[in-house]
């Protein structure tokens, strides 16, 4: 069926020392360097830590989901390891 697509949901927690927002771009970003085809970033949470009496950082709870293949991606290092043993 063309065009259908499956998508995988994780949940990732992206904190920051300046607000809600850079939190939530935070683990958007780092997610997106070890998954390919990020689609929906859902807010799902957000809380602060308390130190002292006082917010020390902001923290979102993201749930994200990313393009499903079905096709395997073979990593560089996991094609060498396969060579070597």
């Amino acid at each position: 069926m063309a065009g259908d697509s499956t998508y995988q949901i994780i949940e990732v927690v992206g904190t920051s020392k300046t607000s809600w927002e850079e939190a939530a771009k935070i683990a958007v970003a780092a997610a997106g360097k070890s998954l390919l085809d990020l689609r929906i970033a859902e807010v799902v949470k957000l809380d602060l830590v308390v130190d002292d009496g006082k917010v020390s950082k902001y923290r979102a709870r993201i749930n994200l989901s990313f393009k499903y293949h079905e096709e395997k991606i073979i990593s560089e290092s996991y094609k060498k390891a396969k060579i070597i043993s």
